[in-house]
């Protein structure tokens, strides 16, 4: 196959680039295709005539994006929108990227893929506008607290806190699953394998708070996990901009009907990245 990675700077792109390495990949940083200029993307597509495109270009920074909306909606929605034309002229298979953020936390069990979104954020909102984009026959990862080897991700800060501080605060009222990003790109590959149509929502499995998760990075890294500390949210200081879903934890409903194995527990993928980080 032909494979055309968009943001492949990103966490989520260096994952889908090592794991479709044995196809003919393309990787593009944002220094290299910028999704907003439709122009470039047909062109970029003219020359590659990608067999599928996976579409992890997006501006991620939460708050930052409540600061400026144009730019959210430009890079997060606009740019689904030139991906989605280019791929329909070639053809060319879409797999879009998406997130917890497009549902309100309000719901009181996990939410599955045919939950309606209500997202409070503009992050939030310019994602499903993204989804939207997307024509009938794409495959949309839903993904929610992404962490991995590469990039600024919560499993570095929280080891860098440590390294810094005694004790640690992290929030106990946010939960959700946390996405390891190799194993999420594992996943991805098998969908397009099995030419799986719709929307998905992929996880690592094991619901926890952003305080339960920061206590089992310490356990992973041989701290001890009792240097972290509850907190609410609303104690915050400086408060966040952009709202935070209170429940995003994703049932994998769409693939455990299907009868498609899940992505493991998060503490085993952690271990592995706790080691490569602590390896040096």
């Amino acid at each position: 196959m032909r494979v055309l990675v968009t943001g492949a700077g990103g966490m989520l792109g260096h994952e889908l680039v090592d794991t479709f390495g044995d196809h003919e990949v393309t990787g593009t940083t944002h220094a290299e295709l910028d999704v907003t200029d439709r122009a470039a993307v047909i062109e970029c597509f003219d020359a590659l005539r990608p067999d599928v495109v996976l579409h992890g270009a997006a501006w991620t920074a939460v708050d930052a994006c409540e600061a400026d909306p144009d730019r959210a909606w430009a890079v997060n929605a606009l740019g689904t929108r030139h991906i989605t034309e280019a791929a329909r002229r070639h053809r060319t298979r879409v797999v879009y990227f998406s997130t917890d953020y497009v549902f309100d936390g309000t719901k009181d069990s996990p939410y599955v893929e045919w939950d309606e979104p209500a997202p409070r954020s503009v992050y939030g909102r310019s994602k499903l506008a993204g989804e939207r984009e997307c024509d009938d026959d794409a495959t949309i990862l839903r993904i929610s607290w992404v962490c991995g080897f590469h990039g600024a991700n919560m499993v570095k800060t929280i080891l860098r806190l440590a390294a810094e501080h005694p004790t640690l605060s992290f929030v106990d009222d946010q939960i959700g699953h946390p996405t390891f990003a190799a194993d999420a790109a594992v996943m991805t590959r098998r969908l397009v394998e099995d030419h799986r149509t719709g929307l998905f929502h992929v996880t690592n499995q094991g619901a926890v708070s952003w305080f339960e998760f920061a206590r089992a990075v310490l356990d992973a890294a041989g701290q001890d996990p009792r240097r972290v500390e509850p907190i609410a949210t609303h104690d915050l200081r400086p408060a966040r901009p952009a709202p935070r879903p209170a429940n995003s934890v994703l049932d994998n409903a769409a693939l455990r009907l299907s009868g498609v194995d899940l992505l493991p527990d998060f503490r085993v993928p952690l271990a592995t990245v706790v080691e490569r980080l602590q390896a040096g």
